[in-house]
């Protein structure tokens, strides 16, 4: 696991896929941590993401680095709590900004069932089960 968010966090912003129906839906984010042994993510509840993972568990992240790219898929599983809301503000203090511990709208969401697939242009690859 840490292989996967050392790279995302050095990738600065990667791509968070999710379904809205029959529609794939893809915007950026640059947020993720551990939490309790889990890779995590943030966002609003009040965000159209959040909704769709809600009916859809089903998430993809894909980031770049130069020729080096990691696709992580799985589901995504609500894990807020004021311990989990208190660490993503501790890892990303602007995040503030945004979001409060207990404010009703700050959500992490654990990728649970997770695989990342590590390429390269070069050709190199290997998986990494989570």
């Amino acid at each position: 696991m840490n292989e996967v968010i050392e790279f995302l966090n050095e990738c600065g912003t990667f791509f968070v896929s999710t379904v809205d129906g029959d529609q794939p839906k893809v915007r950026p984010f640059g947020f993720v941590m551990e939490h309790d042994g889990k890779l995590c993510i943030c966002t609003s509840n009040q965000k159209p993401v959040f909704a769709q993972l809600k009916a859809n568990s089903a998430i993809e992240i894909c980031g770049c680095k130069g020729p080096d790219w990691v696709r992580l898929y799985g589901k995504a599983v609500p894990v807020t709590s004021d311990a989990s809301q208190t660490k993503a503000l501790e890892v990303m203090p602007m995040l503030s900004n945004m979001y409060s511990v207990g404010d009703g709208v700050f959500e992490i969401l654990a990728i649970e069932n997770a695989t990342a697939d590590f390429c390269s242009m070069s050709g190199e690859s290997h998986q990494v089960t989570l």
